[in-house]
């Protein structure tokens, strides 16, 4: 764990405590009382389980130079983490002088996650351990014709995936789904969702929740997919990146200061929905999204190859893959895609001055044909010139993403579950 993510981490223990007890609160299990000393218990345990899954398998002395605990203070929280087997002991150090010391690891069979990318054209899921390790994955094409469709397809993927990997259904803590659109909590309902049909009535929420029967967050899919990145990805280790998505939709990922970034309603990164482009006026463009998003995404590809006389059964990836070929018309299309990703990228980079960015989807994909036009126009366009690379993650980034998340979801609640059940008060 860098210095920078342990103090982050440190600052937003009470925050994260306090969030999770309430909930359990809500939930029927026992209040937790403010202004107590089992505050301290709390956050030092939480301290030393985020420390352990950082860095484990590590020592009580590693673990109290990393945190800035004292080891007396490690060592009371060590236990009751293990009393709480959300930590195991993994054996003694090896190799140095002097006496071996016992090492602490993660428990990762103290629960199993889901995470589920959801789009117009596949539904990719995978199941893991609290260690990240995944013991389950598949991928189906999605059956998005309707709401009720897609959420019964999403369940039974969920439930064979957990019976593939040997698992009881009640044994899975989170279900993180990756979805387009922004989530909004207070309503439990998606926006800005068109290219889902009824993927934002009312009840879709409740519906996943239901097919599901665990507990379930929603986050918007290029989202996951920028937490994939960073984690997987380019964006490991750089603080300020973002992630460009261009597919059938145009979206945006920021990791700020080594932090996902969503803004104040969770849409910051819908650029798609930029009222600007040089087909700011296409039809249908205020119903699809934007004009940036009727532009740059898979309509604007297919649209500009049939204005220069494509022919036949037309969508992006045959339009890229003919240009690959050496089609002469498909190669003018693919050259004017460059510049409209590259004029996106310079309208992006003074806002939020990224050191990287990287580009994903189905279209920003593929970067033999991209990633040489788009940096030339984008010094052309611009004296700002981050770093732009193509996601070495790939199709996987959201659902990766989509574990990350639920990963951290399931930790919060089960160190809230032990917490209750030890009667440690915030």
């Amino acid at each position: 764990m860098t210095n920078r993510r342990a103090k982050a981490s440190i600052r937003n223990l009470v925050k994260k405590v306090s969030l999770r007890v309430e909930r359990s609160t809500t939930a029927g299990e026992r209040p937790f009382a403010g202004g107590t000393p089992s505050l301290l218990r709390a956050i030092n345990e939480r301290t030393v389980l985020e420390t352990i899954r950082e860095l484990g398998p590590v020592s009580r002395a590693e673990i109290a130079r990393s945190c800035g605990l004292s080891k007396p203070t490690v060592s009371q929280a060590l236990a009751a983490l293990v009393r709480s087997r959300l930590v195991r002991e993994a054996g003694r150090s090896s190799g140095g002088k002097g006496r071996t010391a016992q090492l602490y690891e993660l428990n990762a069979h103290a629960g199993w996650v889901l995470g589920i990318d959801v789009g117009r054209d596949w539904v990719r899921a995978a199941v893991a351990d609290l260690n990240g390790a995944i013991v389950a994955r598949r991928d189906e094409r999605s059956q998005a014709k309707s709401a009720r469709t897609l959420i019964s397809q999403i369940g039974d993927l969920a439930h064979d995936l957990a019976a593939e990997a040997g698992l009881r259904w009640r044994q899975v803590s989170h279900a993180t789904i990756g979805s387009p659109g922004v989530f909004q909590p207070t309503r439990r309902k998606m926006t800005l969702a068109q290219a889902l049909p009824g993927w934002g009535r009312e009840g879709v929420f409740e519906a996943l929740q239901k097919a599901l029967g665990t507990h379930v967050s929603i986050e918007n899919d290029v989202n996951a997919a920028t937490v994939g990145e960073q984690l997987h990805g380019l964006g490991k280790g750089v603080a300020n990146f973002v992630f460009l998505h261009v597919g059938t939709g145009v979206g945006l990922g920021l990791v700020l200061n080594g932090e996902l970034f969503r803004g104040s309603t969770g849409a910051a990164g819908e650029v798609g929905h930029l009222p600007f482009g040089s087909n700011s006026a296409t039809p249908g463009g205020g119903r699809r999204g934007g004009a940036l998003e009727a532009t740059v995404g898979g309509v604007g590809v297919v649209a500009e190859a049939k204005r220069l006389g494509m022919r036949g059964s037309l969508n992006a990836r045959r339009v890229f893959g003919a240009a690959r070929r050496g089609d002469p018309l498909a190669q003018r299309v693919v050259a004017l895609e460059a510049k409209r990703i590259a004029f996106t990228i310079a309208a992006i980079v003074p806002v939020v001055d990224p050191e990287l960015v990287v580009l994903g989807g189905g279209i920003g994909r593929n970067g033999d044909l991209l990633l040489d036009p788009v940096e030339r126009e984008l010094h052309a366009l611009s004296p700002l010139r981050p770093r732009v690379d193509v996601s070495v993650v790939g199709e996987d980034a959201a659902v990766l993403g989509a574990v990350a998340m639920a990963l951290q979801s399931a930790q919060d609640r089960l160190f809230a579950r032990a917490a209750g059940r030890r009667e440690i008060v915030v």
